[in-house]
């Protein structure tokens, strides 16, 4: 599946150019890729776009909305982690989100749909590399390019990403 999602950001380099998901499972099978892969990369991809789209940023300070969004935390908030996130994610991916975190570049509502994400691979547990393919899957959904500093730390498999 992730190989399916490499190519994806390879070949669309924003989210909002990649063709509908029925004409990219085509382009997909086209491409050369198994049936199943390509089935598990589209139904991944489904839910990053519901992900991305649906999380909004709220102001705390305004009046609560009628429709459920997250909110964004105070400076004082903490992340605690479930135990099936702790399970799929272990302490290295848990450990690489916290330093993106606190390197100023994953904001709290792309970590929760990084997050989500994450624990939607049928793997598990999921990989570092695999997670570092998930957070860049993240960005170029919510039409974010990373840095340079930020997209060497994403790609530094040159096996996988040629970036």
């Amino acid at each position: 599946m992730f190989d399916v999602l490499v190519y994806v950001y390879e070949n669309y380099w924003r989210g909002d150019a990649c063709p509908e998901i029925q004409h990219l499972g085509r382009k997909l099978s086209a491409a050369g890729f198994e049936q199943e892969e390509i089935d598990q990369a589209l139904q991944w991809l489904e839910g990053l776009q519901r992900a991305s789209h649906d999380t909004q940023l709220i102001d705390i300070s305004q009046p609560a909305p009628e429709t459920p969004e997250l909110r964004a935390p105070s400076a004082h908030s903490l992340r605690v982690y479930s135990v099936q996130e702790q399970d799929r994610l272990g302490a290295q991916c848990l450990g690489f989100v916290s330093f993106l975190e606190s390197a100023g570049v994953l904001p709290a509502h792309l970590r929760e749909v990084v997050l989500d994400r994450a624990m939607a691979v049928p793997q598990h547990p999921v990989s570092l590399d695999d997670l570092k393919i998930i957070v860049l899957m993240t960005y170029w959904s919510a039409g974010i390019e990373p840095d340079a500093l930020v997209l060497d730390e994403l790609c530094d498999d040159a096996d996988r990403v040629a970036h």
